[in-house]
């Protein structure tokens, strides 16, 4: 404990000293996430060595760690006692720390149907960019003291404060998970498959459709998986084969993510019909979340997104970076500036990452 917080500390004096000098700062955990966001400005400020796990109550369901912990420590944590972190965050490599995966609000194929990042998050400790070290929230979900400011560092990219330390709410795994197949349709019949089930009380837990295949994961008890089973219909998967599956499209090692040139990630209507754009399309989250890989222009895609009810980010590119996020209207770009200057008056911390000047 008293490493821990000297470590604090220690982040504590860098921020401090930065708003002396007026220095940015780009805060680092595993580095997994280099590729996400604006291009990173500013002096490096690493959290990578503030990890371990504070606490973890498994009859409670709740556990809590420093930021630099990762993911797939944590994980195999929880996997001991049988429990997830039920929103699947990718693991990227191995790389992928707590405060990183929190500050970008990843969550993985379980998202729809278990919740967001944002979601699981109960408590959080926070140095914000006038050097004071900040607590919010607590350990148990009916605890609403702060809530809301730990919710809204997650996805605030570090713009907001250093995560220090999350309190996390995870849950147990279920007794039993099977995949199904369904081949030969188009992305239109596969969404309207989907749609339909998403009217009918199933446990579902995963879906993709990509090329002319949709798959579906299914999660609970043995007999509501049989009753599941017999309305979806398809073919059931080999186990091993779909925990791989599942794997590697979590962590973005699916065939489809192979792809060069820019990825978008569209956030849509799960019901909008797919979109006339070129390029190679994964669907995931039930239609809601949905990727393109190929060489539209960003305003077409964002164009498209919008028509959709959503908007459009550029996950990954190799070139430009400086129009990543979905533009703000000026009402929300007001928002995120007021909040910037209550968090971060000296604009030290994470400069530019999201949004130009914030």
């Amino acid at each position: 404990m008293t490493e821990s917080r000297d470590i604090s500390e220690q982040l504590q004096e860098r921020v401090n000293a930065a708003i002396e000098t007026g220095a940015a700062l780009c805060i680092r955990g595993g580095g997994s996430k280099d590729f996400y966001g604006r291009e990173p400005e500013g002096e490096l400020l690493d959290v990578s060595g503030h990890r371990g796990i504070i606490s973890y109550e498994p009859t409670e369901l709740v556990i809590t760690a420093r930021a630099g912990t990762p993911i797939a420590e944590i994980e195999q944590a929880l996997a001991d006692h049988d429990q997830f972190l039920p929103f699947e965050p990718p693991l990227l490599d191995g790389r992928a720390t707590l405060g990183g995966t929190i500050a970008c609000n990843l969550s993985g194929p379980r998202r729809p149907y278990a919740g967001a990042a944002r979601d699981m998050v109960l408590g959080m400790k926070v140095l914000n960019g006038k050097g004071e070290i900040l607590s919010f929230g607590g350990e148990v979900m009916k605890n609403v003291a702060g809530y809301d400011v730990s919710r809204l560092m997650a996805g605030a990219m570090g713009t907001l404060g250093v995560i220090l330390e999350v309190s996390l709410k995870v849950l147990p795994r279920p007794e039993r998970e099977i995949t199904l197949v369904h081949e030969d349709l188009t992305p239109a019949s596969a969404l309207n498959k989907l749609h339909a089930w998403g009217r009918l009380p199933l446990p579902f837990s995963a879906s993709c459709i990509y090329e002319d295949q949709l798959l579906v994961r299914i999660s609970g008890s043995p007999n509501a998986i049989r009753a599941a089973r017999n309305k979806i219909g398809g073919e059931e998967d080999r186990e091993q084969h779909a925990q791989q599956y599942w794997q590697r499209l979590r962590n973005h090692r699916h065939g489809f993510f192979e792809h060069r040139g820019p990825l978008w990630r569209l956030s849509v209507a799960s019901d909008a019909a797919p979109m006339n754009l070129e390029g190679d399309w994964l669907y995931e989250w039930g239609g809601a979340q949905r990727w393109l890989s190929g060489s539209a222009k960003a305003e077409d895609v964002r164009l498209a997104a919008a028509g959709a009810g959503g908007h459009a980010t550029l996950y990954r590119s190799s070139g430009h970076r400086q129009d990543v996020f979905h533009p703000l209207s000026p009402g929300l770009m007001k928002i995120h500036q007021q909040l910037k200057s209550a968090f971060d008056p000296h604009g030290i911390l994470n400069h530019g990452r999201m949004y130009s000047g914030l």
